[in-house]
């Protein structure tokens, strides 16, 4: 007969596994040796002892999946009532049993988890609920695009938590959901309305913007006279609005008109910004000449002046930004004959030359008598007659000058 200390095989090769300090048979293995006999339910034991660790294992590297623990530990705990096997079954048992309180925490753990993502899931679909019922709260004024495309991301959003997050019971989240479907529903509808508003705002800009192509394509026989023409077609097609998928199509024409338009103004620009730069430089030596003008001989000055006034209506304009320039160079000339003629008509004037000489008589009498005082007077008093007969002449002067 083969023993151990939890079993023995009698010489029928019966095994039997001493359990709680009875023995029961646990099978019989014929045609092998007692010891093979015993090894084979031995090795059933094993089995069960490998299963209980690995439950332990679990439990100590923190898997909180408790449905499966607890269905393990049932398992095992049955497995090890009345086990084929044979070995330390008792200890297995206990194992069984001290595992149990770290099972019910895990469980504690994963309802308290649980709740925990339910709360986070609840919040998350509110927070979706919530900006859905903000983006369909003022379609007058929302971008359909962007909000069409965030709408979306909301329900993307949504069925990942659905199908990722916690399960939430559906009294739960049933009314949000609602909430949301609702927005949903309500910003397609505002949604088709808006496009079928905008198609027929397309039709009513590509019509009139293909009357504005065929006005512009009309104006380029015209050549650089139509560019204003032109530019108030431009102001119109701005008002007009887009035309929708045509609108491309429609501008390139639209543009190519203008092109055409304002690549013959470019051209008579250049023409004329030579022509203008020539007519500067014979203003310029215009004005060498009139400048050079002098006022002595009043009457030569005066034709000089004439004949150059009548050169320079003659040669037509120049650049804009010497305009001012040359113009303000001319006017100087003229009012510096202007305020020499003026100056010799008041000296020719009969009656300011009368006031000139009545002047100067008095002037003159009063300096006679101021230098016989001078002649007689002390010292000290000289000085101050000189100062007074000084300055009689230069009013002398002056008054004779006016009507010289």
């Amino acid at each position: 007969m083969t023993s151990n200390e939890f079993g023995r095989v009698d010489d029928k090769n019966n095994v039997y596994v001493i359990d709680a300090g009875t023995e029961r048979l646990v099978g019989q293995y014929p045609d092998v040796t007692s010891e093979e006999a015993l090894a084979f339910f031995t090795k059933k034991f094993d089995d069960l002892e490998a299963q209980v660790r690995i439950l332990e294992q679990r439990i100590a590297s923190g898997i909180t999946d408790v449905k499966s623990l607890r269905a393990t530990h049932a398992t095992l705990v049955k497995d090890c009532a009345e086990p084929k096997a044979v070995g330390n079954l008792a200890s297995l048992r206990q194992r069984l049993s001290a595992v149990e309180p770290a099972i019910a925490e895990a469980a504690e753990k994963a309802s308290a988890a649980r709740e925990e993502a339910i709360a986070q899931a609840m919040k998350d679909k509110e927070e979706i609920a919530a900006r859905a019922e903000a983006i369909v709260s003022n379609l007058g004024g929302i971008n359909w695009k962007k909000s069409a495309a965030e709408m979306t991301e909301l329900f993307e959003r949504w069925q990942s938590i659905q199908k990722d997050g916690t399960k939430v019971p559906k009294a739960q989240t049933d009314p949000i959901w609602k909430r949301f479907s609702q927005s949903r529903a309500k910003f397609e509808s505002g949604r088709r309305a808006y496009f079928s508003t905008l198609d027929n705002k397309f039709k009513e800009a590509k019509n009139a913007k293909s009357d504005l192509v065929a006005k512009a394509e009309a104006l380029v026989s015209k050549g650089a006279k139509a560019a204003g023409d032109y530019k108030a077609l431009q102001e119109q097609w701005k008002a007009a609005g887009k035309a929708g998928k045509a609108e491309e199509s429609l501008w390139k024409s639209f543009r190519a008109a203008g092109d055409a338009i304002f690549s013959a103004k470019k051209e008579q620009d250049a023409q004329l910004a030579t022509e203008h730069k020539a007519n500067l430089e014979k203003k310029l030596e215009l004005l060498k000449q009139a400048e050079a003008i002098k006022v002595e001989d009043l009457d030569k000055a005066k034709k000089t002046l004439s004949d150059i006034q009548s050169a320079w209506s003659r040669i037509g304009h120049v650049p804009k930004d010497q305009v001012k320039s040359v113009e303000s160079r001319l006017r100087a000339v003229e009012a510096k004959i202007s305020e020499a003629q003026k100056e010799a008509w008041q000296r020719s004037d009969p009656a300011a030359k009368a006031r000139s000489n009545s002047l100067a008589t008095q002037l003159e009498g009063v300096i006679a008598v101021l230098e016989t005082e001078l002649s007689s007077a002390p010292a000290a008093k000289k000085k101050e007659i000189q100062a007074q007969i000084d300055s009689r002449k230069a009013l002398l002067e002056a008054a004779q000058n006016a009507v010289d």
